[in-house]
């Protein structure tokens, strides 16, 4: 048996670190009952309330809600990188989920949630590492019961990445 040797031009560099930091999502959950699924998330956008944690992770972020309808954007970058050294489609499906959750959201009355039931990806291409992306998501089909939605995710250059559609089961907290 014989080893393969990597050249030194391809040996693995020294370990790169990434802080992650967060607020607090506590006051954001609390004043969730009293607010709807739209005004909670413009709260969110204005910075009055802290952005959920998982958006400091994977650097998403929210930057437009209507009714029906959310836009997030996210930065790639190296640490998101798949053995392959592309996008991990984990990022892709992460950003899709959040945006068709977050679209639904915005029809829900104040004291109703969402949890996602399934979702269904189509990867079509990687964009570069380092490019901003950009997802949108819209609520297809509103209901009491159960809510479906659809998502794309595009580059920089518009081109897209990804589409999925998926559904949230809707929790009605309200006493």
């Amino acid at each position: 048996m014989s080893e393969t040797t990597i050249p030194a031009s391809t040996a693995p560099s020294p370990p790169r670190r990434r802080e992650v930091a967060w607020e607090d999502p506590l006051p954001a959950l609390a004043a969730a009952p009293g607010l709807t699924g739209l005004e909670l998330i413009r709260e969110v956008i204005a910075g009055r309330l802290p952005a959920p944690p998982i958006g400091a992770l994977m650097n998403l972020g929210i930057v437009a809600a209507d009714e029906g309808t959310v836009t997030f954007t996210c930065a790639t970058d190296p640490s998101m990188l798949n053995p392959l050294g592309s996008l991990h489609g984990g990022v892709a499906c992460t950003l899709l989920d959040s945006v068709i959750g977050c679209a639904v959201h915005t029809t829900l009355p104040a004291g109703v949630g969402y949890t996602s039931i399934d979702i269904t990806v189509s990867y079509l291409r990687s964009p570069a590492i380092g490019s901003e992306l950009t997802a949108i998501g819209r609520v297809t089909k509103p209901g009491r019961r159960v809510a479906f939605g659809e998502g794309e995710v595009r580059d920089a250059d518009g081109r897209l990445i990804a589409t999925a559609t998926g559904s949230c089961l809707i929790i009605d907290g309200r006493a």
